[in-house]
């Protein structure tokens, strides 16, 4: 059952841990092809390779749920590696992908030095953080990305949550943040990113969507929010 609710219950790590730890097996078996009717998806990600470029530094999937996004950028030559905050989410991504690293780890507190990446993706990762915790998030981005990495950030668009109650059965509830992604770009421009593109596409038929999806690629430009050290 999926419902559109006014008063969503702000997610939180224990929450989100718990709902796709639950569905993670379903999860995965439903979309085991998930970029392959994603036309808009993979050209988007292809960019931000581009924009990244191969041999830049490594590239973190931040939550990276069953590893299609990860596995996808490894085979465009990208030094690409996946974190997740479900253990069982990890653990179907290293099923799939035996070749490629998977860790478990929350992308709020990530365990790399200042500057280690190229780039980071976050692919309908940050939909579970509450808005006003967002530009400590995106200052966590900031942190590890050098001088000129890229961020890839994924969002459905909209106002109102998506809440998810009972998936597959299983007796856990989500809800699913939207954003504006005017608001985003602001976000990321007060973290210290120059955007450098944003898109939006429809709903994809084949997923049941019923909003469109926004996609934003910026680049790392300076030292951060004000106030940083």
């Amino acid at each position: 059952m999926t419902t559109d609710s006014t008063t969503p219950d702000a997610p939180t790590e224990t929450s989100t841990r718990a709902f796709y730890d639950a569905i993670a097996e379903d999860y995965a078996d439903q979309f085991r092809d998930g970029l392959a009717a994603r036309p808009v998806d993979r050209a988007l990600l292809s960019a931000f390779a581009e924009f990244v470029g191969v041999g830049a530094g490594p590239v973190a999937d931040l939550g990276c749920g069953p590893g299609w996004v990860t596995a996808y950028l490894a085979d465009l030559g990208l030094p690409v590696s996946g974190l997740d905050l479900s253990a069982s989410m990890v653990a179907t991504a290293r099923r799939a992908y035996p070749h490629l690293r998977f860790e478990q780890g929350s992308m709020r507190a990530l365990d790399l030095p200042d500057g280690h990446l190229a780039g980071v993706v976050s692919y309908y990762s940050s939909i579970h953080t509450p808005v006003d915790e967002l530009p400590e998030l995106f200052a966590e981005f900031h942190r590890v990305l050098a001088p000129g990495g890229h961020l890839f950030l994924a969002f459905q668009v909209g106002d109102e949550p998506r809440r998810l109650d009972r998936p597959y059965g299983h007796p856990v509830t989500l809800d699913f943040l939207r954003r504006r992604p005017e608001r985003m770009a602001e976000l990321l421009t007060a973290a210290g990113f120059t955007l450098r593109t944003r898109a939006v596409r429809e709903p994809e038929e084949a997923f049941a969507e019923t909003t469109p999806h926004a996609f934003l690629i910026a680049r790392k430009t300076d030292s951060g929010p004000a106030g940083a050290p």
